[in-house]
């Protein structure tokens, strides 16, 4: 009796990994300088606008690496969730009003639970090491 329930208590055990989480700024910080993107001068809740539902989501550093040779200023929102992400990406494009000179070279990537902007324009490399580690960063995407 013992052995039958030992038998089915360890059919009751997975051994699959458990799904990937998002990576939070000190990790994404990781990933870029080992993706060659160097970051510096971070400053949390700083959304580069008054939107009350962007800032506490909101990081603002500065980088440079790989081709893009002059430092810019990149504000990235990290979302709860996949919902908070659906829910508020939108809401970017009028707060990077405030920080955007050029509308025509504003750069944006969405990779829930992660939306990055900054004036542009990007460096390609530099834009697709970006890519690359906030897809590879954001695990199942909350």
């Amino acid at each position: 009796m013992a052995i039958a329930w030992l038998t089915a208590a360890c059919g009751a055990i997975t051994m699959t990994a458990p799904p990937a989480t998002p990576t939070d700024f000190p990790g994404l910080a990781g990933r870029l300088n080992a993706a060659g993107i160097r970051v510096a001068d971070y400053v949390s809740g700083d959304a580069g606008c008054d939107d009350r539902d962007l800032v506490p989501t909101a990081i603002r550093f500065d980088a440079t690496g790989l081709d893009q040779t002059e430092s810019t200023t990149l504000y990235l929102y990290i979302f709860r969730n996949r919902d908070a992400f659906e829910r508020h990406r939108a809401e970017i494009g009028a707060c990077a009003t405030a920080y955007v000179d050029d509308p025509a070279t504003f750069e944006q990537i969405e990779q829930s639970p992660y939306v990055i902007a900054s004036q542009g324009p990007w460096a390609p490399e530099f834009e697709s090491a970006l890519r690359r580690t906030l897809e590879a960063a954001a695990g199942t995407g909350g």
